[in-house]
């Protein structure tokens, strides 16, 4: 994904080196993601910890230490940041435009860089959540160590799979302005806890679709895309469904615990925004053979 040259978003505040409180807990795109590798490597449960967070609607978990610290970062690091800061300044181009054109105004998300762990508006949370956007603040959260565990533990790999992953928690927040999340939430806790996992599907799938049209926006307007760029962030859709996680932590998989979606679904969500590009399309109010 070529970025040189483009600015960087000043909505960013960089709290990496800073110690915090922390509980386990999941959120966004990519929280299920860690939890399935713990779950892999020997420890916790998948699908409680799931559907403890469906239920609460934020992070919970056990308490943690406080840990003070500051610390050098690697140019690897750095480079990350750097491109993460473009990432969402892209984002903001974009969907300021989008929603220009549909009469609205884009204000956009306050993305914060931590380090082991952070507290937000939606509760305290250690790295092993994975990236998590709050609607109580408006700000996406990530350890951008994140990316090296992407790569090593499910190998998924590429610049513009990371900015998918940036996108995506920024498809939350579009999500957020436009009413959509709040409306789940409430519609959430009036039901089952396989219903709400049913409704968080559609979530987490319409994040999906809104990071691709925010690829498909980007790409149109600054031919930013290179070849292997789209099989990168479908190979990381992939390799992030329900499905696939569940099947490598434990063996099998369990449909009724399912909060992101499928392989499947996830891959065919984000293709289809990168492909369309059009707002008016949702997840919501289509059968679940749809989906």
């Amino acid at each position: 994904m070529r970025l040189d040259g483009r600015r960087e978003s000043s909505n960013v505040e960089d709290r990496r080196g800073m110690g915090g409180g922390a509980k386990a807990g999941i959120g966004g795109l990519a929280g299920i993601i860690i939890i399935a590798l713990m779950t892999f490597l020997g420890g916790g449960d998948l699908g409680d910890v799931v559907n403890n967070v469906v239920q609460q609607g934020g992070l919970s978990g056990l308490q943690e230490e406080r840990v003070e610290g500051q610390r050098e970062f690697t140019a690897e690091e750095e480079e990350l940041a750097r491109f993460s800061r473009q990432v969402l300044a892209s984002t903001e181009d974009v969907w300021t435009e989008v929603f220009r054109k549909m009469g609205r105004t884009y204000v956009p998300p306050t993305l914060v860089l931590f380090t082991g762990s952070v507290s937000s508006a939606c509760g305290e949370a250690s790295s092993s959540v994975g990236p998590f956007y709050c609607s109580g603040d408006q700000k996406l959260y990530i350890d951008l160590s994140f990316f090296t565990e992407m790569k090593s533990q499910l190998g998924a790999d590429g610049d513009f799979s990371y900015a998918y992953v940036i996108a995506h928690e920024v498809g939350h927040h579009v999500e957020n302005l436009l009413g959509t999340l709040n409306d789940a939430h409430v519609q959430m806790n009036r039901v089952s806890k396989t219903e709400a996992n049913k409704i968080s599907v559609r979530l987490e799938l319409l994040a999906d679709y809104y990071a691709g049209v925010w690829g498909h926006y980007e790409n149109q307007a600054y031919g930013s895309l290179e070849k292997g760029d789209i099989e990168e962030a479908i190979d990381c859709a992939e390799k992030i469904g329900d499905n696939y996680l569940q099947k490598k932590a434990r063996g099998y998989v369990q449909p009724e615990s399912f909060t992101h979606g499928t392989s499947a679904q996830r891959m065919r969500w984000l293709k289809r925004g990168l492909d369309t590009g059009d707002m008016n399309t949702t997840t919501f109010g289509i059968p679940e053979s749809q989906l």
